[in-house]
């Protein structure tokens, strides 16, 4: 007995001189300890937790070469290899940031994105809806955003002292042309697409992608829905026309189809509020639209859609040249726009996607001289009277192709490279008063190749990088535009940035053709912005500064028409903006307040000296409070737009000095106008209601503010008068009801 005593107590005293003791710290790339950390050694059970100083220690009775693994949330796995032999060992760790979606830095400097995905949203299609002054319309409702001007008398988007030709809208990555209807000469017209097609949207004001190009100024990319979740109807009747459509989805869930139609006629409206253009052909538009949708073997998806609208209007407004006179402009224009898109996953995290898009669009313009019984004259004495009847005919034919592959990397890294196909044809025909006329054609093909790389450090550390070249054969030109954003994140939920990059636009079609040789339109970007962004709070400011070069300048051909000269002009835009939204601190309200300060000048096209350009004014800013009460199931909108007053200018050619000059200029009074509407929906607390339904009211320029936008000038200059909005106010009255799902919900802004 007492020998097999002796020989457990020599066994224990054995053991415990041949374990060794293993010991370290665990930090961060920042040195900060990393408490919690799990540490083992690879396929034993020997191991420790690191402490609140990173700190740990433990025994082990292994031998010879060992593998120590340290391993916690939101890191990477650090794996070393270790000799245990009879000396303790000390192994400190330094652990990486493991990179995920979570909690990683976005990208997002100069753009305000939107979309069923991203978190803190910051215009979804429920915010366009229930916005007041956008009455619905795309472009409309980012003019509440930094960085937008308030025109009101062209379509488009102005974005930091950029025409709206600079602004270029997209849809499932190809190029969206005549986006908006066409309309009456100084009145804006409204975009020709529901924002109910889209899941997600990115207005960039700056700074934008490699991905797409031929925009000095912004761009605003539009992806449409996929599948609907069930299968639903609608009806719509307003003061403006009717409308309906359904979307049906098949049994299995993987492919759906759908129409929709629009019938809008003014006469209603128009009758009730007074216009200051006396319309003798009420606008009366008509537009159709269908799309089939499937998912592919693979997790795939391919969308097609289709859309065809026809617009007809007659307006008539007095000649400024002769007060006894008047103007009388006819049009009918026919639009159609076909895309087909297609995104699949295959092998090794590679995706490919492709889009084609194909638009055709004819304007038929006629211009009349007349006299108070609205009846034609041709007057050849002065000459220019006689220009003013006209015809003007255009059929303009658009094809799109684009081919992206994307790679996913480590973390969430990754490489997009691709190419793009665009060809238009463009035609037109210009009709004198003397039957003569003059034929004119544009034919371009641009292709485009491009890649971009996103490079994550770490979790606060990200780097986006990309190229993009360009080759005009209407220009005979190819140029090259690299472009780069980076960010940091500073906490949680706040985070810097920088944008930098170079970006070019050909000439407008309204200059061509021409026979001077012509280069690239340019413009280089400069931003530095700060993001809070949370899901209820989101707080931007950016700083800017754009240069332009190589602007084009023009001047008059034999007949009378103004062509591209040269790139002989240039400019700058630098300004600050801030945008601050709040779901938070007061209960069921939904605010934001948006400011732009802008200082800009440029020399392009007339302008005989480097100028602020009549479409930009210095300080703009709006504010929309949205506030649900339910015991009435209403909501409230309610928004206000200002901005400071525009320079407007008189340029007429020299006889004397042979050059451009100013013969009158000044600045436009301040812009005012405050929009409210109400949106009831009845149907909210009801059991297994049948049919879902929204009512609509909305009231623009409530306060009926004065707006003069610029001024028009007669021949002479002796004359001028002002621009301003069509009415005074304008109400809309509507009804909208959905079957088979219930609607009420995209009536109320769900982050409220």
């Amino acid at each position: 007995m007492k020998s097999v005593l002796l020989l457990l107590f020599t066994s224990l005293i054995f053991s415990v001189s041949a374990q060794v003791k293993i010991s370290g710290k665990v930090t961060d790339a920042k040195n900060r300890p990393v408490a919690g950390a799990s540490i083992t050694l690879k396929n034993t059970y020997d191991g420790a937790t690191t402490d609140s100083t990173g700190n740990y220690a433990f025994t082990t009775t292994e031998k010879g070469e060992q593998v120590i693994e340290i391993t916690s949330t939101g890191f990477k796995l650090f794996e070393q290899k270790i000799t245990i032999a009879n000396t303790d060992i000390k192994v400190s760790a330094t652990l990486k940031e493991l990179v995920t979606e979570l909690t990683a830095v976005v990208i997002s400097t100069g753009s305000f994105e939107a979309s069923d995905k991203k978190k803190g949203a910051v215009l979804s299609d429920i915010d366009i809806v229930t916005t007041p002054s956008a009455n619905g319309d795309i472009t409309s409702a980012f003019k509440s955003l930094p960085g937008s001007q308030q025109v009101g008398e062209s379509e488009g988007l102005f974005v930091r002292g950029g025409t709206a030709t600079e602004s270029k809208i997209f849809i499932d990555g190809t190029q969206v042309n005549n986006f908006f209807f066409s309309g009456s000469p100084g009145v804006a017209q409204r975009g020709r697409f529901n924002p109910f097609l889209f899941k997600g949207t990115v207005f960039s004001t700056g700074g934008y992608s490699a991905l797409y190009g031929q925009a000095l100024s912004s761009a605003l990319i539009l992806e449409s829905k996929d599948l609907p979740e069930r299968s639903e109807a609608d009806l719509g009747v307003s003061v403006v026309g009717v409308g309906g459509g359904m979307q049906h989805l098949a049994k299995d869930k993987k492919s759906s189809w759908g129409f929709s139609g629009n019938y809008t006629n003014l006469w209603l409206a128009f009758n009730v509020i007074k216009q200051k253009l006396d319309y003798f052909k009420i606008p009366v538009i008509s537009d159709l639209d269908a799309n089939f949708r499937f998912t592919t073997k693979g997790g795939g998806m391919i969308k097609m859609y289709s859309y065809i609208s026809q617009t007809t209007l007659g307006s008539r407004t007095y000649d400024l040249d002769s007060l006894s006179m008047k103007d009388a402009f006819t049009l009918k224009n026919v639009n159609q726009y076909h895309n087909i898109s297609w995104k699949q996953p295959m092998k090794n995290k590679w995706k490919f996607s492709t889009g084609l898009s194909y638009s055709n669009n004819k304007d038929n313009i006629d211009n009349e001289l007349q006299d108070g019984n609205n009846v034609k004259q041709v007057i050849t004495n002065p000459n220019f009277y006689a220009y003013k009847n006209f015809s003007l005919h255009t059929n303009g034919d658009y094809f799109q192709n684009r081919i992206m592959f994307d790679k996913k990397l480590k973390g969430l890294s990754g490489l997009r490279f691709g190419s793009e196909l665009s060809v238009s044809n463009e035609q037109s025909t210009y009709t004198l008063y003397d039957g003569s006329s003059y034929k004119g054609t544009v034919k371009e093909t641009m292709a485009a190749l491009f890649g971009e790389s996103d490079i994550y450090l770490t979790n606060s550390l990200a780097a986006k990088v990309g190229v993009r070249t360009e080759h005009s054969d209407l220009l005979k030109k190819w140029n090259i535009a690299p472009r780069a954003s980076l960010a940091y994140q500073l906490g949680k939920y706040s985070s810097a940035g920088f944008a930098y990059g170079i970006f070019y636009q050909n000439p407008e079609r309204k200059y061509l053709p021409t026979t001077s040789v012509l280069d690239f339109s340019k413009a280089t970007h400069y931003i530095l912005q700060y993001q809070m962004l949370t899901s209820v709070q989101t707080l931007r400011m950016e700083l800017f500064y754009k240069k332009y070069n190589d602007l084009y300048k023009t001047g008059f051909n034999n007949f009378n028409q103004e062509v591209v000269i040269g790139n002989g002009g240039f400019g700058y835009a630098k300004g600050f903006e801030l945008f601050w939204r709040d779901k938070k601190t007061i209960k069921n309200v939904d605010y934001w307040i948006s400011y732009s300060y802008l200082d800009t000048q440029r020399d392009f096209l007339n302008f005989p000296a480097s100028i602020q350009p009549s479409f930009a004014a210095k300080h703009t800013a709006a504010f929309v409070f949205k506030k649900f009460i339910m015991p009435w199931k209403t909501q409230f909108n309610l928004s206000y737009n200002f901005a400071t007053g525009r320079p407007y200018y008189r340029i007429a050619y020299d006889n004397t000095l042979q050059k451009n000059v100013f013969t009158d200029r000044g600045t436009t009074i301040n812009y005012n106008s405050c929009s409210f509407s109400a949106n009831y929906l009845p149907n909210i607390g009801k059991k297994n209601p049948k049919v879902f339904a929204v009512w609509v009211l909305g009231i623009n320029n409530v306060f009926g503010q004065k707006q003069i936008y610029t001024y028009n000038y007669s021949t002479d200059g002796t004359r001028k008068q002002p621009v301003t909005a069509q009415s005074t106010r304008f109400a809309f009255i509507g009804c909208f009801l959905s079957f088979g799902t219930d609607r009420t919900q995209d009536a109320i802004n769900n982050n409220l």
